[in-house]
This record gives structure tokens, sequence and C-alpha cells, in this order.
């Protein structure tokens, strides 16, 4: 007979339906599990419907809105292999109630005995009084109670509640709250064929009507110490979903404010930290949008299709460029960074007009390779690699910190736990020594500089790709040459407690670029291949280029599909309305650089599939970027000194 198991969580909602079975296995070597980011995004710029974003002390939270709003999902997707919920465990939440969003939540629950005969596990609160409920042996409801919790108050609060060994609730970093019960917690809550339920009281009435902003399981920890001490107790972070990590919206005055979300109707609306966190509808596009403090998401829009790619600007460049890179600078508009690869006109900043891209500032490099934009520019040399940040005064960039590289390819910049972190892939050290460390450096507050954080082996690394799932953090690089041959292992890193560890490693030939996209709820990695090469035999251009799509039940990128490449340096990965793309930069097929780019669209059980063909010469980078309602590509060239910009026509 199956038995209802039901995690009230302040009304945020975990129902569980269990079945009897003969094996048993506790979840409890598990990283932890962030159940509002795996329910919050169906993509990484939108809310799922009937959830709202507000900002209340400049710290953004969900509100859940729609009655209707379903925020549900089968265990097994996160609760891998697991018969029964760990016997111990950490749930941490941070939230904001009022006092009279609370005093509604009690009347609601005082209708609720009638479900005491069903709840297995829950927590909640009153104005003093924090509740843990279970269902232990014989199916009698134990009731844990924790006093002098004083939370809906309309501030911000992280709480950590522990089951264990002890029984204890720590509330802002501040001494816990224990308390030793007379029955132990259950070892044997049967979760096959459950589902959670996150926001909502499952099948009953009712959603938590204050502001969330993180809930996480951490099953077989005390999550306690991995948050406290905290600089910002009452918003310490463990895991909170990348929506809602943006910097504090800033009045005028220099305080932050609490925002609704006002809507702005017009044709055009800027973006800045100042309008951060508000509403723009666009009557022409028919589309609403949010800003993100640089950048509009958009959250609802009449769907695009692709039509046709026609040529919009031939740029003449200084030199031949290896990379590029187009980013917002508040106050200025769209901005191009192009790694030049002379020495003596060095490397340049293009900005956006009515006619596209023009000169804007030159900037001494000496044969630069790639550009990264992460609100400073940077830039990456020989022997060393110079961080520039953006003058507001001077309207420019300007030298900030420089590194030492190895022949640094590429850098990539991120941000974990609210640190900054900055990842190099040194390629070689001399003109032989390909296997050498990259390095990760992380952002000090107090010496205003980058330090090292974290040192990684590498072949001949060309590229790092950074990116989140769920509450796990990837580093995966792409490995080119070990000095012998091109067949090397390039390898997938997890943080795992403050640092980068080795998940997965796959077989790749020269990787030049890794491209991470997510499709509805699918996630895949897409690697460029550049050629095959063992020892003084020849080379081979024309080879395959491998998606791989994250098995979350057996948690590892498993292949989905090849694509003949020539000497592949670069994928892109964007979206047009509901329909999604890759764009490869083919370089060389052996004998000549002038080549055709392709395009290829998403076509579900078929994979990606061709659909349009563009001339480049040497293509080294595709970028895809949009302004004023239109798309477009870009793409640089390593083999001669111009770049080309695409508009993508859509009807």
């Amino acid at each position: 007979m199956s038995s209802l198991i039901f995690v009230q969580l302040l009304l945020l909602g975990l129902r569980v339906i269990s079945t009897t079975t003969d094996t048993w296995r506790h979840c409890t070597d598990l990283l932890p599990l962030d159940l509002l980011s795996f329910v919050l995004e169906r993509d990484t710029s939108k809310l799922v419907p009937g959830v709202h974003m507000k900002q209340a002390g400049g710290v953004r939270g969900v509100h859940f809105s729609s009655p209707h709003t379903v925020l549900s999902f089968p265990s097994s997707q996160l609760l891998v292999n697991c018969d029964l919920f760990p016997k111990e465990f950490s749930i941490v939440v941070t939230l904001k109630v009022t006092h009279a969003e609370k005093k509604k939540e009690e009347e609601k629950q005082g209708k609720s005995n009638e479900e005491h005969g069903r709840i297995i596990l829950g927590l909640r609160f009153s104005r003093k009084y924090l509740h843990f409920l279970f269902k232990g042996h014989g199916g009698v409801v134990e009731h844990w109670v924790f006093r002098g919790t004083q939370l809906a108050d309309n501030q911000w609060h992280t709480l950590v509640l522990t089951i264990g060994s002890r029984v204890r609730l720590t509330v802002d970093c501040n001494s816990p709250v224990e308390i030793v019960p007379s029955t132990p917690f259950p070892s044997d809550l049967n979760i096959q064929g459950s589902r959670f339920h996150i926001g909502s009281r499952g099948r009953w009435k009712g959603l938590f009507s204050g502001l969330l902003r993180q809930l996480v399981l951490v099953p077989g920890s005390d999550a306690t110490r991995q948050i406290c001490p905290s600089s910002d107790p009452q918003l310490a972070a463990l895991s909170v979903p990348p929506l809602l990590l943006d910097l504090p919206v800033m009045g005028r005055d220099g305080e932050s404010h609490e925002t609704e979300e006002p809507v702005s109707v017009g044709l055009e609306r800027s973006c800045s930290e100042l309008q951060q966190g508000q509403l723009w509808f666009n009557p022409l596009r028919k589309g609403l949008y949010l800003c993100d403090g640089t950048a509009w998401i958009t959250v609802l829009e009449d769907h695009k299709r692709l039509d046709y790619v026609s040529e919009h600007q031939v740029l003449t460049t200084s030199s031949e460029t290896h990379d590029v890179e187009v980013f917002q600078v508040p106050g200025m508009g769209l901005m191009a960074a192009m790694a030049h690869r002379s020495k003596a006109s060095g490397s340049a900043v293009y900005l956006w007009t009515h006619s596209g891209f023009k000169l804007y500032q030159n900037i001494t490099t000496h044969e630069a390779l790639v550009w990264r934009h992460f609100n400073m520019g940077k830039k990456s040399e020989m022997d060393f690699s110079v961080i520039y940040k953006w003058s507001k005064k001077r309207k420019k960039f300007v030298r900030f910190q420089s590194l030492q590289t190895y022949c640094a390819r590429d850098w990539e910049a991120f941000n974990i736990n609210r640190q900054t972190y900055l990842a190099v892939a040194n390629h070689r050290q001399g003109n032989n020594n390909h296997t050498i460390d990259s390095v990760i450096y992380r952002w000090n507050r107090l010496t205003k500089s980058f330090e090292v954080h974290q040192m990684l082996p590498t072949s001949g690394a060309y590229d790092w790709e950074f990116f989140t799932v769920g509450p796990y953090h990837f580093l995966v690089v792409a490995n080119a040459f070990d000095g012998v041959t091109t067949s090397v292992d390039s390898v997938i890193y997890v943080w795992i407690n403050g640092s980068f560890q080795v998940f997965q490693t796959i077989k790749t030939f020269c990787a030049t670029d890794w491209e991470m996209f997510q499709i509805g709820g699918r996630v895949f990695l897409v690697v460029a291949n550049g050629h095959r090469l063992h020892g003084n035999g020849p080379s081979r251009y024309a080879i395959n280029s491998t998606i791989y799509e994250l098995d979350m039940n057996g948690q590892l990128f498993v292949r989905f599909q090849d694509i003949v490449t020539y000497s592949a340096v670069d994928w892109e990965f964007f979206s047009l309305g509901e329909e999604h793309f890759l764009v490869v930069a083919n370089s060389f097929n052996g004998e000549s650089y002038s080549l055709n780019s392709i395009l290829y669209r998403w076509q579900g059980y078929e994979g990606f599939v061709p659909v349009h063909w563009l001339p480049t010469i040497g293509c080294s980078d595709w970028e895809f970027f949009s302004f004023k309602g239109e798309s477009y590509l870009i793409y640089s060239s390593a083999k001669a000194p111009l770049s080309k910009v695409f508009k993508l026509k859509t009807y």
C-alpha cells in the first residue's frame, strides 16, 4: 500500500509518494541538490509561468503568483538510484516573509489537521516557532518545535535545518537552536515513484506567499559548515539560481530599493543597473523583456523563424584576427573587441553604429589570441596577459592587472557563490612543452586583484567553457596537443568543496573549442575537433566534431551526434524564437582556407541539420548578437584582414 510523504517546507512544498521495495538504497553520497534552480528555469533566460522575480532590499527572490503554478518533477531525476530518503540531511532555505503574509499562512494551516494523518515530513513556522513534523513508526506523526525563531519580520533570512545525530536549526549563521528528540528520525522513508513539489502544497490549496531565493537539499551532510561563517549571514548562499544572482538595484541616492518590476512601453529602452528588474513591452516585436542590469532578457516574444542570411558589413581590419568578442558597455552601447595578429597595429575595439561597427579604440598587443569580456576587458599574449578595465571617466579601456601566462589561448570568467574566477588556458611553454598547468584565478576583494586559486594539468589547452546545471558547476577544457599527438583527452571538471575535480574525460582530436547549450531541459556540449595528427604522420583535417548530451541518470555526457567539420576552431549556439542553431567555424581543409562555414538548425530527433552555407576565409571565431530587435552573426578571419557581419532575416 502506498503512503504519502509531504514535506511542507513553509509551503515551499515537497510531496513524495512512496511504494514498497525489497532493496534499500540511501541517498547519502550526492552533492547539494538545488531544488529551486531545477524547477525555476526552463532555460537560462526566462522563468516558468506563474513565477515572478521581485526585489526586496536590493536582493532578488521569486514570488509564486498563480494558484495553477505547478513546479513538480520526479524525485528520481535528482535522487538517482535511491529508494530511501536520506536519514541524515540538511535543508537550506533563504526567504523573506512579512507578518501579514505569515498570518494568512497560519489561517490556511489551521485547517490542515486532516492532513496530519498523511504528513510524513514537514517544515513550517508560525510567528515565534518553527515546526518539523515526520511520520514515525506505526504511522504516528512526531512533532518537533524550535522556539524563539522570529522570522516573519519582512527581512531576508537563511535557515539551515540539519537532521542527523543532532537536530539543529541555524538562522543567519547564529548559534543553532538544538533539540534532543525522544524519537530518532526514521531510516526507512521510501521515495520510489515519488515527486517533488516546489512552491505549492501538491494537491492541496495554497502557495508560499513570501519571496524565495534559495532551496537546497543536502543529503548526508551538515550544510551549516559549507555556508557559515558568512560576511552576509542573512543571505548566506550554498546554491542560488543564476537569475537571482545579479547585483542589487541601486537608487540615485546610493541606497538599495525594493522594486515591483514596473512595465514600460515603447520601441526602445536602455538597460543598465538603474533599470535592473524592470519590465519592458515592445509593441513592434510583441515582446516582454526583463532588464538584468546589462541587457534585456526575453520573457515572452512573438516567435521568429529564420528565413535567410544576408551579408550586412565587410569590416576591414588592420590585420588577421584570431578572436572577436561582442559585449555591452553601459552608457556606450554595443562594442566588439578584435584580437589582431599584427604586433604593429595591435588590437582594436569597435563601436556599433547605425551602419555597423566603427573603430573606437586601438590597444597595443603582441600577437593577441583572444578577448573575453566580464565587466572588464582582457587580452591574451605570448608571455603575459593583461586585464583591462573600462574607465567611465575616460570612456576607454585602461590597463588594470598583468598575469603570467604561457601562450594563453583562452580566458573564461565565471562566478560561483558570489566569487569571481578567471580560468586561463595555457597552451605551451617554450616551443615544445605542451603539458603544463593552466590556472584558475580568484578575485581578492581586499587586494583588488586576481590571485591563483587552483592549478589544473592540461595538454596544449585551447579553450575553457564554464556552465552550471542545477546546483552543479562545471568547467571543461579543450586539450589540443601533448607534443606527440592530437588524440588526447579533454576533461570535464565539477566544483566540489571549493575546487574543481575531474568529472569525466572525453577523447578529442586537437580540440579547439567547447560550447555548452540547452534545449528545453536537455543539456548538450559540442566540441570543435581541429585535426588528427600523430608524430610525423600526415594531418587529417576533415574529421568529426561531436555533440554530447548529459545523461541525468548516468551522470555523464554521452555521444549524441557527429558532424563532419574541416579544422573546426569554434562553435556558436543561438536561438531565434523557438528555433535553435549552431554555426561552425571551418578554417582549413588541407588545401584551402576559403571554405564554407555552416549554419545548422535543430530538428528534434534528427539532431542538427545544415541549412545555410556562409563563405569564410580562415574563419577563427563566430559571435551572435542582437541589437534593436535585429539579429546578427560576426566572424573573424585568421588569414585575411577582414571580418564580416551577417544579418539574420526572420519572418
